[in-house]
């Protein structure tokens, strides 16, 4: 794959303004170490950061792309419902469009890494855990340490389930709240433990 770069002959120097290029190029770079292609990260962040909706054609001239990676990589990308097909009056070919909601795009690739990574990582410690527990010759440490990291999981996971079922317009203000939200609930557990106690 060719780059953005002021080399690249592909991309003319009006293309993109520096910061653009910037966040394109850093995009991808973040694909990368996320487990997702160069190519794919960097034509999702240029679809981000356009006022209209671009063909293949297009999105393959600016960032000088091969014509067929670029239609690989929309597949993925409409496979991920990261970008969507928008039908454009007068012109034949497919054009797309990033979703424009952040929150929406967050949560989408969230859901994406969680399927990929967490859920495959959770299925493979439950059938350890369930074989230790069953094997004499597993010390009593391996065990707890095993049966600790799961509880972990399954209360982080039931976590994401209930932020990813509240709605943004509650769960924004909340978020922006910080340490404040910590504070307040360790005074409602010292409150708890005074009653309790």
């Amino acid at each position: 794959m060719t780059e953005i770069s002021e080399t690249n002959p592909a991309v003319s120097a009006a293309s993109f303004s520096p910061a653009m290029e910037r966040f394109i190029l850093h995009w991808g770079d973040m694909g990368g170490s996320w487990g997702v292609n160069r190519s794919v990260a960097q034509i999702h962040a240029l679809l981000l950061v356009q006022e209209r909706p671009l063909h293949a054609e297009e999105i393959a001239g600016l960032l000088g792309m091969a014509r067929s990676n670029v239609s690989t990589s929309l597949k993925d990308l409409v496979a991920w419902d990261l970008v969507r097909r928008v039908p454009i009056r007068g012109d034949r070919r497919d054009h797309f469009e990033a979703e424009g909601d952040v929150w929406e795009m967050v949560f989408r690739i969230i859901e994406m890494r969680k399927a990929r990574e967490i859920d495959p990582a959770k299925s493979v410690l439950s059938h350890c855990l369930d074989e230790a527990r069953g094997d004499p010759q597993t010390n009593e440490i391996a065990v707890k340490r095993l049966s600790d990291i799961k509880e972990l999981m399954d209360v982080l996971d039931g976590w994401y389930g209930q932020v990813k079922s509240t709605p943004k317009e509650t769960l924004l203000p909340l978020i922006r709240m910080g340490s404040k939200a910590v504070d307040l609930l360790k005074l409602f557990l010292k409150k708890k433990e005074g009653k309790g106690g």
